[in-house]
């Protein structure tokens, strides 16, 4: 659900999830992981600041995400 959000966040502001990760100080591939995994609430706040919107919108459902 994370990464689905992301992406759609991404799509939105019409920017690669590359850039996303270089510009909040994550790995490469670190986003993509989030697709199996949990991510640490620290790797998950500045992605939520970067967009503007709060971790819990984040983890929530969205349909639009879809």
């Amino acid at each position: 659900m994370i990464y689905e959000n992301i992406l759609a966040l991404c799509r939105k502001a019409g920017i690669p999830v590359s850039k996303l990760e270089r510009e909040c100080g994550l790995g490469n591939a670190t986003i993509k992981g989030w697709e199996s995994g949990s991510p640490r609430l620290s790797k998950i706040k500045p992605v939520a600041d970067y967009f503007g919107v709060t971790v819990d919108y984040l983890m929530q459902e969205h349909p639009e995400a879809n």
